[in-house]
Order: structure tokens, then C-alpha cells, then sequence
């Protein structure tokens, strides 16, 4: 939808019109667009959505005329501030997404550069191959961003930067002209820079000429650029390569703009589509030697012995990224292999096309003489194994904001780079620094490429770390310039490093880089203030100098985060909640519907973050801006694992809507769906009739539920009646005693599966309980958290005596019983929570319970009967975030003759309450038809579709018109009874 404006006269209004995108310049859409993942902030004119080229000529016109700027932007994940400005963000991350051209014979692909770099390979790889550059952002990331940034990653030894690998571009010039740039030999080229320029890229081609033919010119550029061992420099404009074209050296090398155009973010013209060229996949085997040194300096003098063993990537975590790691229930995984604490783990990755060859190759670097003294222990993993340790080292940017308070690692100098062999005695210089100033400081990423990212832990609210912020910055560049490094290896100069690019280049290349500014771009419309002519780099950050950090009475407990807003403030940026469903995961699923940025985990802490510190109404939680940020989360969790961060959407959401509460009230419908497992209980005899009035559309309408929506059916008798009038079970039973939650979803809806998870338990000789009572889960999931801390008051009170007598809760829902290990320990305080803590530990789901007891011998195979079956498996979207599928399969794995496929999709869109609610029915449905529901359209007759979670069954229901068994389902018909 186009910006609402009614006044005619506003320009921006009539640009809008104007364009088959979108065109917004409403307070809330420019609040989301004034970061990036860098630690600047600036308000934009507007942001725009084209559709296509001729809506960007349309903003380069309207730009040209109104004297304003343009600032592309992709994902958003640039660290120098790129993309934030004052003027139109066009953002191309969410229509120019097309892969329009394959040639297999001639290994290149044409995109668009709105195409995401993992997606782009998944395709690539079913014709075996793959375009090598990468970074650690791939999941989320453009080629035109990465082109715009000349990004490279991980392995960069072998396979270069996006400079090495776009062969044409199809670009806007600020006049919006189109144009195609390429290879061109000398006479091609100065076919266009005889004669009078007709047109912009002549006059381009003439004045690049006529700035760069001077022999004395070129030596300035040959003495003042980095040397070819820095194989990452990517400050200024890469003059560099011009030069030693064909054009000035007849050398029959070719001049190819695409490379000026590479890393220049984006200030010289607007790139529209890329021919990239693409290498074959990359050998089948694969392994990663991970060296535990007790310093860095250690680790940067085995990466020079790593590199003459012909590895394909090293890089380096310190001791503070693996720390973080271990913070996030994702990566403390993926971290196991890690032994002790080490100050740094180098990892060395090889391959090769055969296991022998590998195998080889490990071997001859670990016989390297030198290692044994620089480590203290090694492991070396393989294949599979290696894709979670490359997860675990591109998290590393993102886990940095578990650093709790205002203190972060700064990107500053996280992108110097100098030849590998300087790299012991330049970072030694460099801590030297961090100790004059006494400042700690994160170490970590390409140390094959001599390239560290260094981030000095700084508060950028408090004006002494403010200062530092600048002095480091530019005593590092000198640094830098002593090593003939570069001060931008692949994040690029933005507005962080312009300021000290003389340092490196000195002011004669410096003003090169301006006239080349210029002839491209004469009216500055393209993303000003970057690489020259920047602002102060200490000027336009995201806080304040001395801003306090507001703190709010909440009840969520928030010491943790040191209060709600550190928590909103652990975003930095990194934009992981950006990915697509075809990546893979559960973040964010209403980002992965809509592809609206609005709706990504990072837009709401954004607009948390500027509303929670800015605004000055009495109850800032009220705020419009608030609502519509958090209008579309489905308080799936997912962000509080995948997110490296660990930002918990889900509980700042169930938060604010407490505050709003306290002023507003809690609207009619909502308390009506809250309170509903009261209003069942209470009139449960009268379910026949209450079924009967929510079938009706008056009572959809007073509920606020879609007409669509078929609501779950209240059963006749409860799980209790039945459980209270049931012959209890005679056969013998095990000690242990398991108690099952009968929670308000069990007991009233899901009767059926609660009969079965009891006589399922009993027939594996266990004697079980039922403990009825009410979680908390609507209260929690709609706010209502007064309410929802009593009931856990109450629970965990009541409950010590099951964990005295050593018993488990067993939940047969997985968000209900979750609620007991998650929630209720965020919500209560002191000794109670300390009770809760306790509770916490007996609780488990069924599937995780199962797993648990498999694995130590109580149940096994044996019992249950050898039938052919095919089961076709979604997790719950909470289950996913909090404790992941494995038990789950591995409890279904309990039935012999069984094939198990996990459906790849991450929530269902149902969850809870939110997909049955009139407004967010069709992003509901939208987010099953993601994966969920052509997974099981095209399921075979015979597979059985299994899911654990209430509301995913019904979402399958409602959206294929399948019922779907849950796990206890599915063993009851197989147990030997």
C-alpha cells in the first residue's frame, strides 16, 4: 500500500502516484529505516519499494529535481552506516528478487540484485554450481548489497571478492540514463572518449580517461594502494584496477567498470541487474582442523603455517564470541566441540574429492612441527559437522549483543586488513592500543586473509567512550597505513572510515576519489556522505551522548538485560530475522510471508527502541508506532534462539500489551479469548450449546475470529471426568510416578489425546496422575501478565510437592508445558523463583520425556508392533525454538519399520490465537503456504501427518483439509497391547 497522504501538493505524494511500487514518508517507516546493523542513525526523506527500472528513474528524476539524495539499500546489513542518510531509501531487497538467465555451458547467471545469496546457490546447486564469494550474512544478504560492498567472507583465499566475479551490470546513472557496463578493450573504450560526449557514459568514459592517463597519476595510484598480499582492500574507489587495464598498460587486460562500481557503495549509480560468473560446486569432502590456543598471538602465528598447507578458509573466534555463543540455546549447540576455554580457536577448513586425499592434507598440517607448541588441545571434524562450526562462526556478529549493558563490541575496526604475515606483529601493536586505553576487545573472523574483525567494547551513550570511539578509529587507520594494510578489507568505508581514508591514501588519492565522484554523480544524489565528503564519524550514531537508558516497572522480570530496553537494545541490526522460508527456520514468519521489512524481529526492536526512548507520553506503550510494529508477531520464539542475539519478540510483545493494558484496558474480545478456559470450565455442562453458538457468525464477530476459521470443538466429557471414571490400570508399574498436564487445552479439546498419552504411558509401565489445572498460556500469549503471574504463582507453589516426590510433568501440548520452564521463571521473583526453577526441571514434553527414557534403557522398540508406516512430521513452532525436534524423532523413531521425514517448515501460521483472529487470517494461511501446506498436499495417500502442537493441527486442518495425529497418537495404535 502506498503512503496515505492526502495532501495533492506534497511531491512526495504525487511521486508516489507516480510509481507502481511503494512510496512511504510516514514517521513510522522512516524510524525503521534510519539504522542498519552499524551504530548509525538518521532519519530518511522517505523510503521507497520499486518494482522496476523505470520506477528508480522516476526517483532519480524526482531527486534531481528536488535536490534530495538517494540511498540504495538492500537487507540492511551494512556496518559502516551505508545506508543511512536523509534522503529516499530505495530499498530493491523486496521486488528486484528474479534470477533471470542461466548459462550452464558458460558458467554465468544474470540476477536481479535483490536475490538472496543462499537462495541463489540452492538454485545453482541442482547444475552443480555455485558463486563463491560469500558472507557470514548469506541467509539474508543480496548480491547487490554484496556488490555494492565488494563483499567476500569466508573463503576469500580461494574464491575472491565480488569485484573477481561480476563480469556485467546493468546500472542507472544520475541522470537515469540506462547503461551496461563490461569488459572493453582499449579501442572499445576509447571508441567513447573521442569526440563530444552525447550522452552520460560517454562523458564518463571521457573524463575517467582524462583523470587517469597522466603516467604520474598512475604511479601515485601504484605507490599508494596496498600491495597484491592484501588480497582484501577495499577503501576508496578501486582506481587500482583501472589502471592496470588495458586502456593505460596495452596489455590486452580489459577495463571493466563493473570494478570501480564494485565496493562503491552504491554513491556512483544504481545497479539494477548483475551477470555473475560461477565456479563448479565446491569437492564433496570437507573438514575443519579447530586449533585451542591460549592467546591470539598464538593463533595468528599458526595461520601462517595453516596457509602454507593450501587450506581453503581459516578463520579465528576469540574467547568473547565463544562465551556469547554459549549464551544462545542454537549456538551452545553448535559450540560443543569446543574444549576448556581457549583465548582463541583457529579453524582451518579443507576438502578434497576423495576421503583419502582429505584425510591427507589434515593430517600434513597437523605434522607441521611448529603447532604442537602454539595449541593445547585440537579436534578436527567433518562434513556435516563443518556446516555447524561455518553456522557457529558467522553468528559470531549477531551473538556479540548478548553482551549485557550498555558496553558493546563496537564495529570500528572490524575490517582492517594487512599481508598475513604482519598480521602477529600488527594486532600485538594493536592490543598495545586497547591497553593504553584500557579497553577490551573482541578478536575474530578472516585471519587467513590477515583480516580481523576487531571490535574495542565501548558505551556510545557516554561521552569519554564517544571520544575513544574516534581516537581508536583513527590511530588504528594509522596503524594500518604503517603495515601498507587497508582500513576497509570487505565491510566497506560508509560513513565510519571516510573521514581517515587520507590517512591510508594520502590527500592526493583522496581527491582522485572525489573528481571520480563527481563525473559519475555532478548533483550528489547518490548516497552522499559515504566514502568522501563524509560527515564526522563520531556524528549520527544510534544513542545520544549521555542518554540515560529509561527504566520501566514491568513484570516480566528484565534483570537479566539490565531492564526492558537493553533488551529491545540487543538488536544490533545483523538482520538474520531477514531470511526467507527457503532457507530454512522458523524467524520470523510473518517476515517470510509478507517480505516486508516492517514485519522482521529487527523492525520491531527498532521501533520498541525508538519509542521506549524518545517518546514522552505518559504511557509510551500506547504508541501507534508499537501496535503496528508488533501487529503481525505470532510470539513464535524462534527469535529467541535463532536470533544470535537471543531478542525474545514473544515476551516484549506480551509485555507492551500488559502496559498498554494498565491505561486502555483489555478490549472486550480479547478478554473473552483470554479467559476462555474459565468460561468453559465453569459452563462445561453446556457444551453442546456452546458449540453450537461459536459456529455462529455473531459469535465469530464478538470473538474478532475470521468467518473461515472453524473453531476447535469443546468435547462432551472432559479429560478429567473420564480419567475420575475410568477402571484405574492393573498391571505393574514402575516406581516412578509421571503426572500429565491436563492443561485447558487437553482437558476441553483434545480429550482423544489425552486418553491416549495416559493409556500410552501405562502400557510402558508407568503409573500416572493427572494434574488439572490451568497454565497461564492465553494469558501469557495475549498480555494479560498480572493474571498470567498469579496462575504461575500458584502452579509453581502447589507444585514442589511433585518435584519433592521426584516425579515428572509430562505435557502433552508443548506450549503449555513450556510455559512452566520459560515464562514462569521470567515472571516471578525471589523465592518464588526459585520454585519455579525447581518446577522447571521435572517438566518435559511427552516426546521429550520419551527420548529421555529410551535413551536410558526403560523403554525400547520391543514394545511396540513392527508395521510399515511413513510419517510426515511438523514441529511446533515454540517445541522448534525452545528444545528443537530431536526428541521428538527420536521418540517416533521408537516404532519399527518406520520412515520419518521432518517437514522443513517453521511455524504454521496458526499459532495460538493469532490465525484465528479476522485480521491476521490472511498472513495466516499465507505463512502455511510457505512449506507446510504444499509439504502435505503433496504427501503420498499412506503418510501419516503427525504435529504435537493444538494449533498446528488445526492450521493443517483448516489449510488442507487433513487431520494431523499427535505423537502420542500415533505410538498408542502401535503399542503391543
Amino acid at each position: 500500500m502506498k503512503q496515505k497522504e492526502n495532501n495533492v501538493e506534497n511531491p512526495l505524494h504525487q511521486l508516489a502516484n507516480e510509481l507502481d511500487g511503494e512510496l512511504f514518508f510516514d514517521e513510522f517507516h522512516t524510524k525503521l529505516f534510519a539504522t542498519d546493523a552499524s551504530v548509525y542513525r538518521e532519519l530518511p526523506l522517505a523510503v521507497a519499494f520499486p518494482k522496476h527500472a523505470n520506477d528508480v528513474q522516476q526517483i532519480i528524476s524526482f531527486a534531481n529535481s528536488h535536490h534530495c539524495s538517494i540511498i540504495p539499500r538492500a537487507a540492511g546489513t551494512s556496518l559502516a552506516g551505508q545506508v543511512v542518510g536523509n534522503g529516499i531509501v530505495v530499498d530493491c531487497s523486496k521486488y528486484f528478487t528474479n534470477i533471470i538467465e542461466l548459462n550452464e555451458e558458460e558458467q554465468w547467471v544474470r540476477v536481479q540484485p535483490g536475490v538472496i545469496l543462499d537462495e541463489l546457490n540452492q538454485y545453482l546447486a541442482n547444475f552443480g554450481l555455485f558463486f563463491g564469494p560469500e558472507t557470514s550474512t548469506s541467509t539474508h544478504c543480496t548480491v547487490g548489497g554484496m556488490f555494492g560492498n565488494n563483499s567476500c567472507g569466508t573463503h576469500s583465499i580461494i574464491y575472491g571478492s565480488m569485484r573477481d566475479h561480476v563480469l556485467n551490470a546493468e546500472v542507472l546513472l544520475s541522470n537515469g540514463e540506462k547503461v551496461h557496463f563490461g569488459n572493453e578493450l582499449r579501442d572499445e573504450f576509447l571508441a567513447q572518449v573521442e569526440g563530444n560526449a552525447t550522452n552520460l557514459k560517454q562523458s564518463v568514459y571521457k573524463q575517467l580517461h582524462s583523470l587517469l592517463k597522466n603516467p604520474k597519476t598512475q604511479q601515485l595510484i601504484q605507490d599508494k594502494f596496498p600491495p597484491k598480499e592484501v588480497i582484501r582492500r577495499n577503501t576508496g574507489y578501486a582506481l587500482d584496477y583501472l589502471v592496470q587495464s588495458d586502456v593505460f598498460q596495452h596489455n590486452k587486460q580489459p577495463i571493466n567498470l563493473c570494478q570501480l562500481l564494485a565496493g562503491s557503495e552504491g554513491t556512483l549509480a544504481f545497479t539494477t541487474e548483475l551477470t555473475l560468473n560461477l565456479v563448479p560446486l565446491p569437492p564433496k569432502h570437507k573438514a575443519v582442523v579447530c586449533l585451542h590456543h591460549q592467546s591470539i598471538s598464538a593463533a595468528c602465528k599458526a595461520n601462517i603455517i595453516a596457509l602454507t598447507c593450501k587450506p581453503t578458509a581459516v578463520e579465528l573466534m576469540d574467547d568473547v564470541i565463544i562465551e556469547m555463543a554459549r549464551e544462545n540455546p542454537v549456538q551452545k549447540e553448535r559450540s560443543k566441540f569446543i574444549v576448556g576455554k581457549p583465548k582463541a580457536v583457529l579453524l582451518t577448513e579443507f576438502m578434497a574429492h576423495t576421503k583419502e586425499d582429505l584425510d591427507h592434507k589434515v593430517q600434513h598440517f597437523l605434522n607441521q612441527k611448529e603447532i604442537e607448541d602454539l595449541i593445547y588441545h585440537h579436534v578436527v571434524l567433518y562434513n556435516n559437522e563443518v556446516n555447524k562450526v561455518w553456522d557457529l562462526r558467522k553468528a559470531g556478529l549477531g551473538v556479540l549483543g548478548n553482551m549485557v549493558g550498555d558496553k558493546k563490541p563496537v564495529a570500528l575496526v572490524e575490517d582492517t586488513a594487512v599481508a598475513p604475515d604482519a598480521l602477529p606483529e600488527y594486532i600485538a601493536k594493536f592490543e598495545e592500543l586497547m591497553q593504553k586505553y584500557k579497553k577490551d576487545c573482541v578478536f575474530y573472523a578472516h585471519i587467513s586473509a590477515g583480516e580481523l574483525h576487531l571490535r574495542p567494547v565501548l558505551n556510545l551513550k557516554e561521552k569519554e567512550d564517544r571520544a575513544l570511539f574516534y581516537n581508536i578509529g583513527k590511530e588504528s587507520a594509522e596503524l594500518v597505513a604503517k603495515y601498507n594494510g587497508s582500513i576497509s578489507g570487505e565491510h566497506g568505508d560508509g560513513r565510519l572510515r571516510g573521514e581517515f581514508i587520507p590517512i591510508q591514501y594520502g590527500q592526493e588519492v583522496m581527491k582522485l576519489f572525489e573528481a571520480v565522484k563527481t563525473i559519475f554523480d555532478p548533483n550528489n544524489i547518490f548516497n552522499p556522505g559515504k566514502i568522501v565528503h563524509t560527515p564526522p564519524m563520531n556524528e549520527f550514531l544510534r544513542y545520544e551522548e549521555n542518554q540515560v537508558t529509561k527504566k520501566f516497572d514491568t513484570v516480566y522480570d528484565w534483570s537479566n538485560d539490565l531492564g526492558i530496553l537493553r533488551a529491545t537494545e540487543k538488536c544490533n541490526g545483523v538482520g538474520l530475522c531477514r531470511k526467507s522460508a527457503a532457507i530454512g527456520g522458523t524467524m520470523c514468519p510473518s517476515f517470510q510471508a509478507t517480505k516486508n521489512e516492517k514485519d522482521s524481529t529487527r523492525a520491531r526492536a527498532n521501533i520498541l527502541r525508538e519509542v521506549l526512548t524518545n517518546s514522552t507520553a505518559e504511557n509510551v506503550f500506547e504508541s501507534e508506532d508499537i501496535e503496528d510494529a508488533l501487529s503481525l508477531c505470532l510470539s513464535c520464539k524462534a527469535c529467541k534462539s535463532e536470533c544470535p542475539s537471543s531478542v525474545d519478540m514473544a515476551k516484549l510483545k506480551s509485555e507492551v500489551l500488559q502496559q498498554k493494558y494498565k491505561t486502555k484496558g483489555i478490549p472486550f474480545a480479547t478478554k473473552l479469548m483470554i479467559e476462555s478456559p474459565y468460561y468453559i470450565e465453569q459452563f462445561h455442562f453446556a457444551s453442546k450449546l456452546m458449540n453450537a453458538a461459536l459456529r455462529t457468525k455473531l459469535a465469530k464477530r464478538i470473538l474478532g475470529i475470521a468467518h473461515q476459521r472453524n473453531l476447535p470443538k469443546i468435547q462432551a466429557t472432559t479429560l478429567q471426568q473420564w480419567y475420575e471414571s475410568r477402571a484405574q490400570s492393573s498391571k505393574n508399574q514402575l516406581v516412578q510416578t509421571v503426572y500429565i498436564l491436563n492443561d485447558e487445552f487437553l482437558n476441553v479439546y483434545d480429550v482423544e489425546i489425552g486418553k491416549a498419552a495416559v493409556e500410552l504411558l501405562e502400557s510402558l509401565n508407568y503409573k500416572v496422575k493427572l494434574l488439572t489445572t490451568i497454565s497461564g498460556r492465553t494469558h501469557i500469549s495475549k498480555g494479560a501478565l498480572v493474571k498470567a503471574k498469579a496462575i504461575a504463582q500458584k502452579n509453581s507453589k502447589q507444585l514442589q510437592a511433585i518435584v519433592e516426590e521426584q516425579a515428572v510433568l509430562v505435557g502433552i501440548e508443548p506450549s503449555t508445558i513450556l510455559s512452566f520452564r520459560d515464562e514462569y521463571i521470567d515472571l516471578l521473583e525471589g523465592e518464588e523463583k526459585e520454585q519455579a526453577k525447581k518446577l522447571a526441571t521435572i517438566c518435559y514434553t511427552v516426546e521429550e520425556f520419551l527420548a529421555k527414557e529410551k535413551k536410558e534403557g526403560r523403554i525400547s522398540q520391543n514394545q511396540f508392533e513392527a508395521s510399515e508406516q511413513s510419517l510426515l512430521v511438523h514441529g511446533h513452532c515454540q517445541q522448534k525454538a525452545l528444545i528443537g525436534n530431536n526428541d521428538l524423532l527420536e521418540t517416533l523413531s521408537l516404532l519399527p519399520n518406520t520412515s520419518i521425514t521432518e517437514i522443513p517448515s517453521g511455524c504454521c501460521g496458526m499459532a495460538g490465537s493469532f490465525g484465528y483472529e479476522k485480521e491476521h487470517f490472511e498472513v495466516s494461511m499465507k505463512i502455511g503456504e510457505l512449506v507446510l501446506f504444499p509439504a502435505i498436499r503433496n504427501a503420498k495417500k499412506e503418510e501419516i501427518i503427525v504435529a504435537p502442537g493444538t494449533s498446528c493441527r488445526h492450521q493443517i486442518k483448516d489449510g488442507v483439509n487433513k487431520r494431523a495425529l499427535h505423537p502420542v497418537e500415533v505410538l498408542y495404535q502401535r503399542i503391543k497391547k
